[in-house]
């Protein structure tokens, strides 16, 4: 592990892990003291030999699910950043897409997850562009209000000393627009673990989603369970990565968060 992401691991850890420590506890004595039946809250030791004792479904399932959810959250960032950009720059064309983004954001999920599954089949390709639909416009909304938010002042004295729109865009707008983006991004790590899971609500043979239709049917509470913690486990530490990679490009920020 490179030296600087070694201390904000060390203390996002610790804190993740009296978190998740205090969860576990709470969760067990709920149990133990009133006697809460399995078929509404497993103990957690059922669920880990649940785990232990199958762990085949569950392990190709966190792997499908992440594989889904991290190919539409980067395609979805990029898109949404490219978009943001190209809308800042050309008003007429936020004037024309921006609408666009929002109505279908309006569309529900079900309905657009029912078209892509038509087209793509049940295919981690059909799940990816679930993901991606449900990641793209909060990369946009949020990228887009923070190069909106760049002070004008600052773009005219930067355009005084001859910056072109490139330089603009890289040396001033693109860096404040950082902690929007990053706000956006974490956002992004929600929705697009929610449109890999629902995705594979359509019909598929491997993933958390589908454990989660197979659990619920045959009325397995301790399956449920368990991949409902998988999928917890799952955006954590996706949460976790893009927090970490935060506080290490925006270091002048949490500095000056410190100080106050």
């Amino acid at each position: 592990m490179k030296a600087w992401i070694a201390p904000i691991m060390r203390g996002n850890s610790f804190r993740l892990a009296l978190g998740v420590l205090a969860m576990a506890l709470a969760w067990q004595l709920s149990v133990v003291l009133f006697k809460v039946p399995v078929h509404y809250l497993p103990s957690l030791p059922l669920i880990a030999e649940r785990l232990s004792h199958y762990p085949d479904p569950f392990i190709a399932g966190f792997i499908r699910t992440a594989s889904e959810m991290l190919i539409g959250l980067a395609v979805g960032t990029l898109f949404g950043l490219l978009s943001a950009v190209i809308m800042q720059r050309y008003r007429m064309v936020r004037h024309l897409l921006l609408p666009l983004f929002i109505i279908s954001q309006t569309i529900p999920v079900i309905a657009f997850g029912a078209i892509v599954v038509m087209w793509f089949g049940n295919s981690l390709l059909a799940k990816a562009v679930i993901a991606f639909y449900l990641t793209f416009f909060t990369i946009t909304v949020n990228t887009l209000a923070g190069l909106d938010s760049v002070d004008p002042k600052q773009i005219s004295l930067l355009r005084s000393f001859g910056a072109s729109n490139q330089q603009l865009l890289w040396r001033l707008q693109l860096p404040s627009a950082l902690p929007a983006f990053f706000t956006g991004l974490k956002l992004a790590v929600a929705t697009s673990l929610s449109g890999a899971v629902v995705g594979e609500w359509f019909g598929d043979t491997t993933g958390l989603g589908v454990l989660l239709l197979q659990s619920m049917y045959n009325e397995d509470t301790i399956s449920l369970w368990s991949a409902i913690l998988l999928v917890a486990l799952l955006g954590s530490v996706c949460f976790g990565v893009v927090a970490a990679i935060e506080k290490r490009v925006l270091f002048w920020q949490h500095k000056q968060d410190i100080n106050h």
